[in-house]
């Protein structure tokens, strides 16, 4: 078969591809992953061939320019604005149709302008793939798939919040569906009419357990992630075991390098952990570091794999990314959860990864990032270190994840499926 890859302009979801695209790969078929030239780079180093679809996106800034929108939006959690604590279902604003709306929209603008759409459809129309395998944010994915004859499924990178809104919409009348406004005229140019898989694709890759959410009318087909942190060394101090206890703090790359703001303060997370009885491992830059003083018990590094670095810790605090949060399963490490505020997060579902954690006893969501303080996090951490059944839970959702179908099993799945759903066959 020959697979084509869609991405976004995010490293993050281009990384949680890559497994996959290689156990495709290997297994013989042909893949060619698809992007903005913005990640040309990044696609080239996964060692899978690439090719790039319209211009430049520059994210960051057009992030940065849509600061201002947000902050006119009224609290997307009004719940969590009093309590620290937001709950995914507060998570928007009481009208399902303008959400998607505002989503739709800042996805058009900020990744796929008219010239990536039509970029991308001539692509799968010179190309012919049997199989269109997209980031859910990439919906034009869905239309070249439908123009070029092949199947089409999403590859969910965290929480399906596209396939929760879409059935907030559908239980709750409202206005025109902006995904069929957009993308109907591009079907109808090519002879094509628009449905739901426009929206969730033929059926959905899930790398989710099955605790946290999954919605109704999408097809989902699990998949055990294999978390992948890029080329990179790993320093040779990871290799010790440590003299105590490690604990690991992020806030992730993804936010990093898009510039966004409302990740938890730095410098509370490390007063937080000054006093702590364990080795401290901040993958905190320079630009995060800022004027902070780092504690003696903290190691300041710019980045480090954690895929490397998890297996001998005891503990994570993180943005409730979805790569750390994968890294945090797959090793059996006890989690503390500090969401991010920005508001597009609710896309993401750090709400659901955390309350999931925190109700499996697995980890312990702490407080929303704007209302962290050092003392919230320092309890949660001893928490989460000093009683045993933490780390007992965590090991218990290890197992249950590495049950799961790995990007190998998962190729003749795929196969299958393709061979059913593509409109040609």
């Amino acid at each position: 078969m020959r697979i084509l890859i869609v991405t976004n302009v995010f490293r993050s979801h281009l990384l949680a591809q890559t497994a996959l695209g290689w156990a495709l790969r290997t297994a013989g078929h042909e893949v060619l992953l698809a992007g903005p030239p913005d990640l040309a780079q990044d696609m080239a180093s996964t060692g899978l061939p690439g090719v790039t679809i319209g211009g430049e996106l520059r994210i960051d800034e057009k992030m940065a320019a849509a600061g201002p929108h947000y902050a006119q939006l009224p609290p997307a959690d009004p719940r969590g604005q009093r309590t620290g604590r937001s709950v995914q279902t507060d998570f928007g604003w009481g009208d399902p149709h303008a959400e998607f709306a505002d989503f739709i929209g800042g996805t058009r603008a900020a990744m796929f302008p008219d010239d990536a759409v039509e970029d991308l459809v001539d692509l799968a129309l010179r190309w012919r793939p049997d199989l269109v395998i997209t980031d859910p944010t990439c919906f034009p994915a869905m239309v070249a798939a439908r123009v070029a004859g092949a199947a089409c499924a999403r590859q969910l990178f965290a929480v399906d919040r596209i396939g929760q809104v879409r059935e907030a919409c559908r239980n709750q009348p409202g206005p025109a569906d902006p995904l069929r406004e957009w993308l109907e005229p591009v079907l109808a140019r090519h002879g094509f009419g628009f449905d739901e898989s426009i929206a969730v694709g033929q059926w959905t890759i899930s790398p989710l357990p099955a605790w946290i959410p999954h919605y109704p009318g999408v097809h989902y087909v699990p998949m055990r992630r294999i978390p992948f942190n890029g080329p990179s060394l790993v320093p040779d101090w990871v290799l010790d075991p440590p003299a105590r206890r490690r604990v690991c703090l992020t806030l992730g790359l993804a936010h990093r390098q898009a510039a966004v703001d409302g990740t938890a303060p730095v410098a509370e997370l490390l007063d937080a952990v000054a006093e702590l009885d364990a080795e401290v491992i901040a993958t905190f830059d320079a630009e995060q570091l800022g004027s902070a003083k780092v504690p003696d018990n903290v190691r300041a590094v710019d980045f480090v794999p954690l895929n490397a670095l998890l297996p001998s810790c005891s503990a994570l605090v993180h943005e409730g990314g979805s790569g750390a949060f994968a890294g945090a399963l797959e090793h059996g490490v006890p989690q503390v959860i500090v969401p991010q505020d920005f508001t597009v997060e609710k896309w993401l579902g750090p709400l659901s990864i955390a309350q999931g954690v925190e109700a499996h006893g697995a980890g312990v969501y702490a407080a929303n990032a704007g209302k962290l303080t050092a003392e919230i996090l320092r309890q949660s951490l001893k928490l989460v270190l000093e009683d045993p059944s933490y780390a007992a839970n965590a090991a218990r959702l290890r197992t249950e994840v590495r049950a799961m179908p790995t990007p190998n099993d998962l190729v003749p799945v795929l196969e299958k499926l393709t061979e059913a759903h593509r409109p040609s066959s």
